[in-house]
């Protein structure tokens, strides 16, 4: 190593510190949280669970899979679980933007996301990654 190369320190994620060095705590890791049984979705609907990210709207297709998004269109913010879920998009009810269930983004031509959360199903219950 050379006397012009800086030093490094290592990298710690913000996310996983139990404490910032000032007093302050960081907010803790993600972790899978129970939420629901399968069946407490409707089959092409959804339920709203809250959560300290803002609602969170769970829903459930034709074929039984499982999304999770923020319960709120990037357009004007509409409550995305009123929707209509097809295949895998779900319609907001407020101006008609279709928007991918699988990752939040709405279909062009319209542009725009809104956050997605990882979701997983063991045994007929659902865990959401918060």
């Amino acid at each position: 190593m050379s006397n012009s190369e800086p030093i490094r320190a290592p990298v710690v994620p913000v996310a996983v510190m139990k404490n910032a060095g000032d007093g302050s705590t960081a907010e803790p890791a993600p972790s899978w949280r129970f939420v629901c049984a399968t069946g407490d979705i409707p089959v092409l609907g959804a339920r709203v669970v809250h959560s300290k990210h803002g609602d969170i709207a769970v829903f459930r297709n034709a074929e039984d899979e499982i999304f999770a998004l923020r319960d709120k269109c990037p357009h004007k913010g509409g409550p995305l679980s009123q929707g209509i879920v097809f295949g895998r998009h779900v319609t907001c009810p407020l101006h008609g933007r279709t928007i991918k269930l699988d990752d939040g983004c709405v279909v062009p031509p319209d542009e725009g996301c809104t956050v997605s959360f990882s979701v997983r199903v063991e045994e007929g219950k659902v865990f959401l990654l918060v």
